[in-house]
């Protein structure tokens, strides 16, 4: 593997890591510090974390129009922007509207920076390490929520502004690392065609984000419900995302599990893990499962997004970052919907049921997903 290749993912890690791990969750981890200070209400908080959602969209939907016209590394350096600024602004605002704002710019860091690392990476890597290389971009996500975690375990301690800090600086320097080890590439050349997406090769992917979303998005909606309905202490959520992210490092060899099972196999897999972890969660009578179900459920969590980032590089060789925009639409959608279904479940049914159906959900899913497909990975073969 040449040393061009290991740069690009090292400065995508960087920057992902930050944006994904760190700025998108951070307005959950600080909310009650933030409604304390400010007294925010119910309804103002969560128009703001909806509006984070729709930030992260406007991302998503602006990479390719970016990419289209300056390369693929663009859209990473806006990103990288939008995680310094917001964080900033959150980290001073000295009324809830400056703090919105930087909490939306927060969140749309995450829509603009994770796709374009897929056609940054057909250009500079060779295609047998293209999946190895995809893995370790996403898994700096694990990383980032480690980092999270032990921010989030010293809040007690310090002001919840200097969590932000952390993160504005955090995102500072992994922007600066994008711009020294990410080549500046030129726009890629059009497609006959327009350049139209392999739809039908990237049904099978697409059905695949929807229930990995669904199935993740429930447990980190309810996640810090569960640790508290187990009686857990107050640390106890930033202890869980800590342990999601240490879980999750296991993705990096989610390239090699991918050259053995293929990439239908992988997702299955992970699938199948997720909804162990809600079971887990639905399931916990105290602490230690819901821990236990934190660390499944990192390896699950990362390993799935890993496997979706070489999914759509195999099915789109020549479009592959548009290929996984068009995947994180779907799942931010997904994302945006699941939580309102499942809220209307919990009163009647009771979050441990919610929780454990879900995870029978996204566990039959992962059976129908291993009875198709191949068992092996173009990509790793090539």
């Amino acid at each position: 593997m040449q040393s061009s290749e290991i740069r690009a993912a090292a400065g995508g890690a960087a920057v992902v890591g930050v944006a994904f791990g760190m700025a998108r969750y951070a307005y959950g981890l600080t909310l009650p510090d933030m409604q304390a200070e400010f007294d925010l209400s119910e309804q103002l908080t969560g128009l703001v974390a909806s509006a984070t959602f729709v930030g992260y969209l406007v991302g998503l939907l602006g990479v390719p129009v970016l990419v289209a016209r300056r390369g693929p590394r663009a859209p990473t350096s806006v990103g990288g922007a939008c995680g310094v600024l917001g964080c900033s602004l959150v980290a001073v605002s000295p009324t809830p509207a400056v703090l919105a704002v930087g909490a939306v710019l927060a969140g749309s860091a995450a829509g603009w920076v994770w796709a374009p690392y897929s056609d940054v990476l057909r250009a500079v890597a060779a295609p047998r390490h293209r999946p190895t290389l995809l893995a370790v971009v996403t898994t700096g996500t694990g990383v980032g929520l480690v980092g999270l975690g032990a921010l989030g375990l010293l809040a007690p301690f310090v002001s919840w502004r200097l969590t932000w800090a952390g993160i504005a600086v955090a995102a500072a320097v992994a922007a600066v690392l994008n711009l020294r080890l990410v080549p500046a590439l030129p726009p890629p050349e059009r497609q006959e065609g327009g350049g139209r997406l392999p739809w039908a090769r990237l049904l099978v992917p697409l059905l695949y984000t929807v229930a990995y979303f669904v199935a993740v998005t429930v447990y980190f909606t309810y996640a810090s419900d569960a640790a508290e309905e187990a009686g857990m202490a107050d640390w106890a959520p930033a202890l869980v995302f800590a342990l999601i992210g240490l879980g999750g490092l296991v993705a990096f060899w989610t390239g090699r599990m991918t050259a053995l099972l293929g990439p239908t196999g992988v997702g299955a897999a992970s699938l199948g893990v997720v909804g162990l972890a809600l079971v887990g969660l639905g399931l916990a009578p105290g602490g230690a499962l819901v821990l236990a179900s934190a660390l499944v459920l990192g390896a699950g969590f990362m390993v799935g997004s890993s496997v979706l980032a070489i999914w759509t590089a195999e099915a789109s060789p020549e479009r592959p970052g548009t290929a996984f925009t068009a995947a994180l639409v779907v799942g931010a959608v997904t994302s945006i919907v699941t939580p309102t279904v499942t809220g209307a479940l919990v009163p009647g049914a009771g979050l441990g049921t919610v929780l454990v159906l879900a995870g029978g959900l996204a566990a039959a899913c992962a059976a129908l997903l291993a009875a198709t497909g191949p068992a092996r990975s173009v990509l790793a073969r090539g």
